[in-house]
């Protein structure tokens, strides 16, 4: 070991600045903050979503409309839809939220609602969570039952 390949131990050394320690350390003074500003004290820092003062993004885009938290969503099924699978044999008798999810028409957590457009014929009992006007007369009108589950 020579003195030209000596190394002081690992970690005896800083390696950090130390600011704002008197003039005579080259950082004293402002302690490379610069003057004055918000930056420069201590205590500061910027609000999320800050942008110098400029209008932020958040308040410049447009808001408006109303979400309504309690909105029940219903899977709509037309009555020509009932028909066709009547008419491919894959509904015999009765149409229930469990056929038509066996059918692949609906998920199993859907709410469905029965719409009556197209022509029924099918004599068969429909069971849905709800109905429109038009589908219920369709329904009975065919010789079936519309009941709400």
């Amino acid at each position: 070991m020579n003195l030209n390949n000596m190394k002081p131990a690992t970690g005896s050394t800083k390696t950090k600045k130390r600011l704002g320690r008197g003039e005579g350390s080259g950082s004293g003074g402002t302690a490379s903050r610069g003057h004055k500003g918000a930056k420069s004290r201590s205590g500061y820092s910027k609000k999320i979503g800050f942008e110098g003062g400029q209008m932020p993004l958040q308040r410049r885009v447009p808001k408006f409309g109303f979400k309504n938290p309690n909105r029940v969503e219903y899977k709509a099924i037309n009555l020509d839809l009932i028909q066709a699978l009547v008419d491919a044999g894959r509904i015999t008798d009765k149409v229930t939220p469990e056929v038509l999810v066996s059918v692949g028409v609906a998920g199993k957590n859907d709410l469905i609602k029965v719409l009556g457009r197209g022509v029924y014929t099918a004599a068969v009992e429909v069971v849905a969570h709800k109905f429109s006007k038009s589908a219920i007369d369709a329904i009975e009108k065919a010789g079936g039952k519309a009941i709400t589950e």
